[in-house]
């Protein structure tokens, strides 16, 4: 059995109008569900093995967040360029080549992918607002062994329902 964690970034600012998408940076809102997914996730033990994300600005700085604020000392942030604009496909394939001795990892990515993952692992349709974290439990011994159906949704935690923002 492994544990998936798929979180889509914070939310991120529209104010520069120059700046391009990859670039665009957590904005205050973001800046307050980063920290508090970390907290959040860490009071529910969710501690993953791995964390994986997404190169763009936004994502790094939410994955960086949820990791201090997570206190997850011992898991590094590994940055996969493939990750940024990627097909759930293309994040499958990305999962089943994660280091086998890892039991749970978390993907911070974006969307429509991380919905499509949910979709195609779990056969849900869940809605993955910024800064929302899907828990998957996977029947598999290996990541390599990934395919459609073989998830369990345990939970979609979106921070606007725990707390004011």
């Amino acid at each position: 059995m492994k544990r998936l964690y798929l979180l889509r970034h914070a939310k991120s600012s529209w104010n520069d109008p120059d700046l391009a998408d990859f670039d665009r940076p957590l904005n205050e809102r973001g800046l307050v569900a980063a920290p508090f997914m970390g907290r959040l996730i860490a009071s529910k033990n969710y501690v993953p093995d791995l964390i994986i994300s997404s190169p763009a600005r936004r994502a790094i700085e939410t994955a960086e967040l949820v990791h201090e604020s997570a206190k997850t000392d011992n898991t590094e942030i590994k940055l996969v360029e493939r990750v940024y604009e990627a097909s759930p496909q293309t994040l499958l394939t990305i999962i089943a080549g994660l280091d086998a001795a890892a039991g749970s990892a978390l993907l911070v990515g974006h969307n429509p992918g991380m919905e499509g993952v949910i979709r195609l692992l779990t056969g849900r349709s869940e809605t993955m607002p910024t800064a929302a974290l899907a828990v998957i439990d996977l029947n598999i011994e290996h990541w390599n062994d990934l395919r459609s159906g073989c998830g369990t949704l345990v939970e979609v935690v979106r921070p606007k329902e725990h707390m004011d923002i």
